[in-house]
């Protein structure tokens, strides 16, 4: 092995959705980052060697609203421009794109953390000095130094090795009070499954399966509808009963033995004629896994927690997608349904104290494996939910970077956690319950005038703080307002105008991107027919930003709901304006906010 030794801000130990956005939101703060990586693609769960489609708060689309906005959106409008034939190895290179494109990231590809050195404190605590990372494939061996680390690794590698307290397993009613939970506690998981697709040809195709399948019969698809082919099928779920770490390899064959089985069925039981022309064109080699182990923060989010919609004052990530519980041994409990899902009257809020450990000082995990029970973990699971937990851990570090000697809890006290709830705003996050009052934000300070409005579309509400249509159903604080500017025609404008001349360096614009409507990549049609694969139809195409008279920015085809201009030098006006010229779509324009910062 060649020895190499690497100094950081902050270490993220995982490229899951979470890790990727940990590691961007850090670096695009102005910290050095290095981003560990097992596998050759980044994604986890989302890329090429899964394909699980990316869901969150919105719960396809069914909570009109609650749709991810910050790194997640901006990955999701990309992919869905650039991509509109859903191609899973595209969105695998949209995200090493996105990865390497930022010089503040060291990231290593088929690289493992197997260890890492710990000092015991005086408090009682522990902290991370360095993590031991190794890639066989070119015999490099890895020491890496940092003030803050991450584990979003979902098994939870980092965290075991530095000794953070963990759990596994479904807890008894008794331990949170639970009415979800089972009466006696055990270390039973949700399950894992192996994804496939298929094609329809012009002809019959045989299916040959191997001895070594597994045999199905129609009964035991009783609560499990087979109602595609073309990808298929989440509820083939099987090793919660086992440890899902140690046993990885045996449930791997097993979930092999019944996508085989299945197709089978699927092809050679004659329940299913239609299938006649379909093939099989992929199956993963790697189980897509749902749980393991948790880690235990100050705070451990319950069903209750979840349920109540509580928004925490530490609030820093938000979820919605129900408590969806499975059976454990997946599609061998023929009698029961592959999920239950109980849904949630409102969004709930995820606190930093959920995303920190309690007994290591110095680390943070974002994921599937945060701080939660297992009722409260089925619904904080889902892809795009671990997305805003890793931008939000990532801003953490970046504002609590050099943390030194302290710990992350004593560090976020209430005005720190406020700073980086408003920085999480900024970088248009979005924290349900909360709005902008950043006082550095020039607009809020402006008097607010426009080419045109229609009667929910006031030009003022791009400085109301709100950068979303608030329905009702995203909780009790939602007042219904659409909290955008909306003009009458287009081309259009929107202008910020003071009393005396401002110093101007730097300009955000929010666009509208069409949030009442679920926005993913699916290898399913019958989802992919919900979406729009392109440009979002809402979201401005071309305009053209104007300081007094001049003009400073001029834009064409843009794909994005958040831009951020920023100048090489500051511009003193008195006037900004937004010159709205097209659309992707829509015959009108949309704007939920426009900040201006000085130098």
């Amino acid at each position: 092995m060649t020895r190499h030794e690497l100094q950081t801000d902050f270490v993220v130990v995982g490229g899951g959705l979470a890790g990727v956005c940990a590691a961007l939101s850090a670096a695009r703060n102005g910290r050095r980052v290095v981003l560990i990586q097992d596998r050759s693609v980044l994604g986890g769960n989302a890329s090429s060697e899964i394909r699980m489609h990316v869901v969150g708060a919105d719960f396809h689309g069914r909570r009109p609203g609650a749709r991810e906005s910050g790194l997640i959106e901006e990955l999701r409008l990309e992919d869905a421009a650039r991509n509109p034939h859903r191609s899973y190895s595209q969105w695998d290179l949209l995200l090493y794109e996105k990865v390497t494109a930022e010089p503040g990231i060291t990231l290593l590809l088929d690289t493992d953390c197997v260890g890492c050195r710990v000092v015991e404190r005086s408090d009682g605590l522990r902290r991370i000095v360095s993590v031991e990372a190794v890639r066989q494939s070119t015999e490099d061996h890895f020491t890496l130094y940092a003030d803050l680390f991450a584990d979003c690794s979902g098994d939870g590698r980092l965290g075991v090795e530095a000794g953070a307290d963990f759990t596994v397993g479904r807890e008894a009613k008794s331990a949170h009070g639970e009415s979800l939970a089972l009466e006696v506690a055990d270390r039973q998981t949700l399950g894992s499954s192996i994804m496939f697709t298929a094609r329809r040809h012009d002809t019959p195709q045989r299916f040959i399966p191997p001895t070594w399948t597994r045999k199905f019969k129609k009964h035991e698809f009783r609560f499990r509808p087979i109602d595609g082919f073309e990808y298929g099928y989440w509820w083939a779920e099987w090793g919660g009963q086992l440890d899902t770490i140690k046993d990885n390899p045996a449930i791997r064959h097993e979930l092999l033995r019944i996508v085989l089985g299945l197709w089978d069925y699927v092809k050679n039981s004659g329940d299913h004629p239609d299938s006649a022309n379909w093939v099989l064109d992929w199956v993963s080699a790697l189980p897509g896994k749902r749980e393991s182990r948790r880690f235990l923060g100050t705070h451990v989010l319950t069903q209750e927690d979840l349920q109540h919609g509580r928004l925490f004052p530490d609030a820093v990530a938000y979820g919605g997608w129900p408590l969806d519980l499975h059976p454990p041994s997946g599609i061998d409990a023929i009698d029961e349904p592959p999920c239950r899902h109980i849904h949630l009257p409102h969004l709930y809020g995820i606190p930093l104290r959920s995303l920190a450990s309690r007994n290591v000082s110095n680390l943070f995990f974002a994921g599937r494996n945060i701080s939660a029970t297992h009722v409260a973990f089925a619904s904080t699971r889902v892809m795009a939910t671990c997305a805003v937990m890793g931008q939000a851990i990532g801003t953490a570090a970046a504002l609590a970077c050099p943390l030194g000697e302290r710990s992350i809890s004593a560090h976020f006290d209430s005005s720190k956690v406020v700073q980086l709830q408003q920085r999480l705003l900024r970088d248009d996050a979005f924290l349900p319950g909360l709005r902008n009052v950043d006082v550095a934000d020039l607009a809020r300070a402006a008097t607010v005038t426009a080419s045109s409005e229609t009667l929910r579309g006031a030009a003022v509400q791009i400085t109301d703080g709100a950068t979303r249509e608030y329905f009702p159903a995203l909780g009790p604080w939602a007042d219904g307002a659409t909290h955008r500017w909306e003009s009458t025609t287009l081309p259009a404008w929107i202008e910020l105008s003071w009393g005396a001349p401002q110093a101007i360096r730097e300009i955000h614009l929010t666009f509208d991107s069409g949030f009442e409507r679920e926005l993913t990549l699916s290898a399913s049609d019958s989802t992919t027919r919900k979406l729009i694969r392109g440009p979002q139809p809402e979201l401005v195409r071309d305009y053209e930003v104007r300081l007094d008279d001049t003009s400073i920015v001029t834009i064409v085809d843009n794909l994005h709901r958040k831009r951020v201009h920023r100048l090489s030098e500051p511009v003193e006006a008195r006037r900004l304006r937004l010159v709205v010229k097209s659309t992707h779509g829509v015959a009108h324009a949309r704007v939920f906010e426009i900040r201006a910062y000085g130098s």
